[in-house]
């Protein structure tokens, strides 16, 4: 598997960034320090400046890769769930029972994230917590209609349709599973950012996984 995946090439929509940043090394330093900034002191405190000063190269230089800030958390956040897609795909390919296939895929997307040592210029597990406390930033903008219409979030979409897809195939006669697919993915962001912040609002803890609640309300939704 290690050899299949030594070829691996995530790839995001080219109009978020201006020079793709897995062309050359200084690009791959921007993507693994962003990462490592924005996780040490949050987006809204992040900027081009810090993190030039983190990798010895002027802020000028990021620009040549990225036109905003936003754009990065785009670009970062596109590459995981691309990530994310990927397992849910090669976990999933030929998987004869359909129940199964689908418990896959809800692991894939709802479970607490391991280092994928094929990247090693970006860390899954940081970045994973990034996706918890800031995704929501890369679309409640003013901009987000216009955004999505230039397909920034096409890989976002992507993978919540293969998982409706995955649902439909069960029970075709649920009326809901577009919505409950895009409830498992966002919903399991949720309940990772509350076992962590709010734990008396949530029934996840170290025994009970977002995961074991989306297989139970996803089954129990769809069985009705």
């Amino acid at each position: 598997m290690k050899s299949l995946l030594s070829n691996l090439k995530i790839s995001v929509p080219d109009k978020i960034y201006i020079k793709d940043p897995e062309s050359s090394d200084l690009g791959k330093r921007i993507i693994e320090h962003s990462i490592l900034l924005i996780d040490e002191i949050g987006f809204d405190s992040f900027t081009f400046k810090k993190l030039g000063v983190k990798i010895g190269s002027n802020e000028s230089s990021i620009y040549r890769y990225f036109e905003s800030k936003h754009k990065l958390l785009l670009y970062l956040t596109s590459w995981y769930w691309a990530w994310i897609e990927y397992q849910m795909v090669f976990t999933t390919f030929n998987m004869p029972n359909k129940e199964d296939q689908l418990f896959k895929a809800i692991d894939v997307v709802t479970k607490t994230i391991e280092q994928d040592v094929t990247f090693t210029h970006i860390n899954e597990v940081v970045l994973n917590r990034i996706i918890i406390n800031e995704y929501s930033k890369s679309y409640l903008t003013k901009e987000v209609d216009v955004e999505n219409k230039e397909g920034y979030f096409v890989v976002y979409k992507r993978l919540i349709m293969r998982l409706r897809d995955m649902i439909i195939n069960i029970n075709p006669k649920y009326k809901f599973a577009s919505s409950l697919a895009s409830t498992i993915v966002e919903g399991a962001l949720h309940q990772h950012f509350l076992k962590e912040h709010f734990i008396s609002i949530t029934d996840c803890n170290k025994d009970v996984t977002p995961t074991d609640f989306f297989k139970e309300l996803t089954i129990n939704a769809i069985r009705r």
